[in-house]
C-alpha cells in the first residue's frame, strides 16, 4: 500500500451481479488479502442514492483511490468520473456475470481475481500531475490560402484566436480563384454559382485577428502543441510562436505531360480541364468538343484513385460550351460518372441537353487531321469502335496533393507529414478526419484527400475546430484523440536509459526527438498516450502514472494460480481498449459464453505490452497469454497506427522468453479483431483455452 493513499472498493449488486456472485464471499476475500481497503456496497451505485453513499464514504474515509466493481468502464463514464480520485473500473457485469455461469465456483474466482487485480494496480500507481507548460500560445498557423485555408482562418479568428495565414504565392484564393464559375447550385434557378472565394479573401483581409503573409513559405517548425516555434521564409525571416498548425496546401493537376497516350502535346487543340477553364473565358468555343473523363485517374499506370472533382468540373464545362456556343455539340466519354449528393442534379441538367452526348468509352488512337482531332472510341456500350472527330479535346486530368512537404518539421522522424499510398497527407481518416500523425498539426482540403470546393470548405472549418480543441487541451494538460482528456504523460527515468533508440523510432506520432548519441528528448504535448514507448523499452525506463511496468505487473501477480493438479488453467488476456475490449463487451451484452479461466488486463494499445509482463506472467504460472488488438494493415484500423503491427514484429522477442524458459511457442498468441467481432473474439478466447488444456499446465505453476 503506498504511503498516504487510501484505497476503497465500491461493489454494485444490481444488473444481476448480486444473483450471479456471492458478494459477501467476494468482500471476505478482499478483506483477507487487502485488509486496509475500505469496502462499500449498493444495489445501484450509479443511482442518486448510490452516488451519495459513494461520495459520503470517500469524504469520510478520505479515499483517494477507488475501485468500482460494477459495469464496464465504457459505461457510466461521466457518472464515475470522480475529479481528483484515481478510479479503476472492474468489469463484473459485461465480461463476467453476463458471460459466465451464475453461482459457479470458477465464475466467483474470476470475479475475485479481477477485483484483486484492480486493487493491486491502485496500490502500485503513482499520483498524477498533468504536464502543464509554463506558457501556451493560442495563436494558430494556417499554411495555404485557398478555399480550405481561408475558411479555416476565418473560423479560427471568429472563435477569438489569432491566426497567421501563410500563402506561398502573391495572392490568396488558390485553385478556386482560377475558375470562372462554381458548379450550379441545384436548389437555385440561376445558371451558375459564385465560387465565393473573393468574398472569403475580403473577409480575411478585413479581420483584425488574421495576419496574412503572402509570398511566404515555412522554413521550419519545431517544438510541440502549445509551443511550436515557426520560422516563415519571406524576403526576411519571421519567427512566430503558435499552438497548432492547419495544413491546407491544396492540390495540383496531374502532370499533363504524362498523358501523351491521350494526345496531349500533339496540338493546342488538346487541353486539360484547367487550361480549358482559362481558354473558355478568353476565346470563342468551337462547334465540336470532346471531353475524356478519368484522364489519368483510376488508372493503375497513373492515378489509381478517383480524383472526385473531375466529373462535375467536366459537366460544368460542357454547360459553359453550350452557353457560349448554342450550336456546339459536346461529346463526353466516361468510365463512370460520379456526381455524389446534390451534384446529381447537375448530371440531370447535362443529360437533358440534346446537344450533349454522353457515352461510356475510352479515347484511343488520337491523331490530328489538319485542325481536327480524330480519335477512336473503344470499350463503348455500342460494342464496336466508333471514330469521332472534334475541334477540341479536353482531358479531365486528376488531382495530386500539393505541398504535403510544405511544413519542414524539425522532427526526429522526418520533415514531412507521413503520407498515404498516393502521397496525400495521412489524416488517419477512418476514425478522425483532419488528424495527422503529428499531434497539433492538422490536414484539411485536397492535401489530405481528393475533394471538391465545397468539401474543402467544410474541411477547413473542421480542421480549425480540431486545432482549437488541441490548444485548449494542452492548456489543461490533457491528450487529444483517441485518449481525449487523459491527463497522464510518459515520464522517463534516464538513469537506466541505454540510448537504444527504440522509443524514438517506434513512436508513431513523433513524440520523441533525440540527441546525436540517441538519448530520447520527450515532447510530452505531442504524446497521444498510447503507451507504445512503454512496450518498446527494454530497460523499463518509461511509464505513465497509472500505466507502467509496476502497475501491470502487480495486476498479473495478484491472481492466485491453481496448481497443476486442480486442472484449472489460467489464461492472461491483454485486450486493447479501442477494438478488442469493446468487442468483448458486445459479446457480454449478447450473452455469449466465455471461459471463466481467463483474466483480463486492458491495455492502451497492443503495442504497449512490455516483454517484462510476458515474463512475469509465465513465471507466475499462467498457462498461456493471449494478446488481442485492432487489425493492422493499410487501412489503419489500429487507433494508434502501428501498435498492432509492432506487436506482431515483437513476437520474436516474446518467443525468446519462451525458449529461455523451455516453454511451448503456443503459450503466447496474438490475434486481431474489429470492434464488431463479438462472436469472433469469444471464439478466439475459448479456442485458445482449449488449446492450452491439450498442451498441459505451465511447469512454472506455484
Amino acid at each position: 500500500m503506498p504511503k498516504n493513499a487510501t484505497i476503497g472498493l465500491a461493489l454494485c449488486s444490481g444488473c444481476g451481479l448480486g444473483t450471479c456472485l456471492d458478494l459477501e464471499a467476494l468482500k471476505a476475500s478482499v478483506g483477507q488479502k487487502y485488509p486496509e481497503v475500505r469496502l462499500m456496497e449498493h444495489p445501484a451505485l450509479c443511482s442518486e442514492e448510490g452516488l451519495q453513499l459513494l461520495h459520503g464514504r470517500m469524504e469520510k474515509d478520505r479515499i483517494d483511490r477507488l475501485a468500482i466493481a460494477a459495469c464496464s468502464p465504457r459505461q457510466k463514464t461521466e457518472v464515475f468520473d470522480l475529479d481528483g480520485t484515481a478510479v479503476e473500473r472492474v468489469n463484473l457485469r459485461e465480461q463476467i456475470c453476463w458471460m459466465m455461469p451464475a453461482g459457479d465456483e470458477d465464475t466467483q474466482l474470476c470475479a475475485a481475481d479481477q477485483v484483486h487485480m484492480a486493487l493491486a494496480k491502485l496500490a502500485a500507481i503513482r499520483d498524477n500531475k498533468p504536464y502543464l507548460p509554463e506558457s501556451v500560445s493560442t495563436d494558430i498557423l494556417v499554411v495555404g490560402g485557398g478555399m480550405a485555408g481561408l475558411t479555416a482562418a476565418l473560423q479560427g479568428a471568429g472563435a477569438g484566436y489569432r491566426v497567421h495565414l501563410a500563402e506561398r504565392s502573391i495572392r490568396l484564393g488558390g485553385y478556386a480563384s482560377r475558375i470562372r464559375k462554381a458548379v450550379p447550385e441545384p436548389w437555385k434557378d440561376t445558371a451558375w454559382s459564385d465560387p465565393k472565394i473573393d468574398s472569403l479573401v475580403r473577409q480575411a483581409r478585413a479581420h483584425p485577428l488574421i495576419e496574412i503573409h503572402l509570398a511566404t513559405t515555412v522554413d521550419s517548425i519545431q517544438g510541440e502543441p502549445g509551443n511550436f516555434s515557426v520560422v516563415l521564409k519571406q524576403p526576411g525571416d519571421l519567427a512566430v510562436r503558435v499552438g497548432a498548425v492547419v495544413n491546407t496546401t491544396g492540390w495540383k493537376p496531374y502532370p499533363a505531360a504524362k498523358l501523351q497516350h491521350l494526345g496531349y502535346g500533339l496540338s493546342d487543340r488538346i487541353k486539360t480541364l484547367e487550361e480549358f477553364e482559362q481558354f473558355v473565358g478568353e476565346s470563342p468555343v468551337p462547334d465540336r468538343v470532346c471531353i475524356q473523363l478519368c484522364a489519368g485517374s483510376r488508372d493503375k499506370n497513373h492515378l489509381a484513385y478517383c480524383s472526385v472533382y473531375c466529373c462535375t468540373a467536366a459537366l460544368k464545362q460542357a454547360l459553359y460550351i453550350r452557353e457560349k456556343n448554342p450550336a456546339a455539340r459536346v461529346y463526353i466519354l466516361y468510365k463512370d460518372i460520379r456526381t455524389p449528393g446534390l451534384q446529381e442534379e447537375l448530371y440531370k441538367r447535362v443529360q437533358a441537353d440534346d446537344m450533349i452526348f454522353l457515352t461510356k468509352g475510352r479515347a484511343d488512337n488520337i491523331r490530328m487531321d489538319g485542325q481536327t482531332v480524330a480519335l477512336d472510341v473503344k470499350d463503348s456500350l455500342l460494342g464496336e469502335n466508333v471514330e469521332l472527330r472534334a475541334d477540341l479535346l479536353i482531358l479531365a486530368n486528376g488531382m495530386v496533393p500539393g505541398g504535403a512537404d510544405a511544413l519542414r518539421l524539425a522532427y526526429r522522424q522526418g520533415p514531412e507529414l507521413p503520407r498515404l499510398a498516393y502521397e496525400f497527407a495521412d489524416s488517419h481518416f477512418i476514425c478522425f478526419p483532419y488528424e495527422t500523425r503529428r499531434t497539433g498539426i492538422y490536414a484539411a482540403g485536397a492535401v489530405r484527400a481528393p475533394m471538391d470546393l465545397e468539401s474543402a470548405r467544410e474541411d477547413g472549418g473542421g480542421a480549425m475546430m480540431k486545432a482549437i480543441q488541441c490548444v485548449e487541451s494542452v492548456k489543461r494538460g490533457e491528450a487529444v484523440h483517441p485518449r481525449a482528456g487523459d491527463a497522464t504523460y510518459p515520464e522517463l527515468y534516464m538513469e537506466r536509459c541505454t540510448d537504444c533508440k527504440r522509443c524514438t523510432e517506434e513512436c508513431p506520432f513523433g513524440s520523441y526527438d533525440e540527441t546525436e548519441k540517441g538519448t530520447p528528448l520527450p515532447n510530452p504535448a505531442r504524446c497521444r498516450r498510447c503507451g507504445i514507448c512503454v512496450g518498446s523499452c527494454p530497460e523499463r525506463v518509461i511509464g505513465f502514472s497509472d500505466f507502467n511496468i509496476n502497475s501491470v505487473s502487480a495486476m498479473i501477480k495478484a491472481v492466485s494460480v491453481p496448481d497443476e493438479f486442480e486442472e484449472k488453467p489460467r489464461v492472461l488476456v491483454f485486450l486493447c481498449e479501442n477494438d478488442a475490449y469493446p468487442a468483448l463487451d458486445g459479446a457480454g451484452i449478447a450473452r455469449l459464453q466465455m471461459s471463466p479461466f481467463v483474466r483480463i488486463v486492458p491495455v492502451r494499445c497492443l503495442g504497449s505490452i512490455n516483454k517484462v509482463w510476458i515474463s512475469d506472467a509465465l513465471s507466475h504460472g499462467y498457462d498461456g497469454i493471449l494478446q488481442i488488438g485492432c487489425k493492422p494493415g493499410d487501412d489503419y484500423q489500429c487507433h494508434f497506427i502501428t501498435g498492432s503491427e509492432l506487436t506482431r514484429q515483437r513476437g520474436e522477442n516474446f518467443q525468446e522468453a519462451l525458449e529461455s524458459m523451455m516453454l511451448e511457442p503456443e503459450r503466447i498468441e496474438t490475434r486481431f479483431v474489429e470492434i464488431t467481432d463479438q462472436r469472433e473474439i469469444v471464439k478466439m478466447i475459448n479456442d485458445y483455452v482449449e488449446t492450452l488444456v491439450e498442451i498441459g499446465p505451465n511447469p512454472y505453476k506455484e
